[in-house]
């Protein structure tokens, strides 16, 4: 069994360790938290791509280095992170629920009426690391439809499984899933 996929992002070469999902179907896991080479190369790339937008929202919490960065780089004045879990700061919460192949059991993502101003009526890109299930994805675009956001884009650095076969995604690199002996599966 092969214990690591080695592919380039942004330039940047990186080997990603394989992780089971279940006994046949195994996952190679993008980790951008501590890498700062990755990170700051997948949003320079990422921001040539994007459409113009007003500001961007992810999931807690793997994107967030990403949203940072691409905000950070673009001379963004905020950018907006839906919370797992209402803070004791947020008033007037919406959710959205969420399951992922990443996380175990059904999740929640809120924001509270400050985000929710922040993206009444402009323009909003939907930032993540990896795209899979488009489980999180989703969870954001209905939290931004709620809001009364106009989703302008979807981006992530990775798609893999069904979302590559999606239109609507802007993507850097396709990341296969893999078998029980850590091949890449078609």
């Amino acid at each position: 069994m092969k214990s690591h996929y080695t592919m380039e992002i942004a330039g940047v070469k990186r080997d990603l360790p394989l992780f089971a999902v279940n006994e046949n179907l195994y996952i190679a896991a993008f980790i951008m938290f501590g890498d700062v080479e990755i990170t700051k190369a997948c949003a320079k790339e990422l921001l040539k791509k994007v459409p113009e937008h007003d500001i961007m929202i992810t999931a807690e919490c793997k994107g967030i280095p990403l949203l940072y960065e691409m905000a950070r780089q673009e001379n963004a004045e905020n950018y907006i992170v839906a919370r797992k879990k209402p803070k004791v700061y947020m008033k007037n919460v919406i959710h959205s629920a969420v399951e992922s192949i990443t996380t175990v059991g059904e999740q929640d993502l809120c924001i509270g009426d400050a985000d929710i101003a922040a993206m009444k009526g402009k323009r909003v890109l939907l930032v993540d690391d990896v795209i899979s299930t488009g489980g999180s994805i989703s969870a954001i675009e209905s939290l931004v439809e709620q809001a009364g956001g106009n989703i302008v884009g979807k981006a992530a650095v990775l798609v893999e499984g069904d979302a590559m076969e999606r239109g609507d995604v802007i993507y850097l690199e396709k990341l296969p899933l893999f078998d029980k002996d850590g091949n890449p599966i078609d």
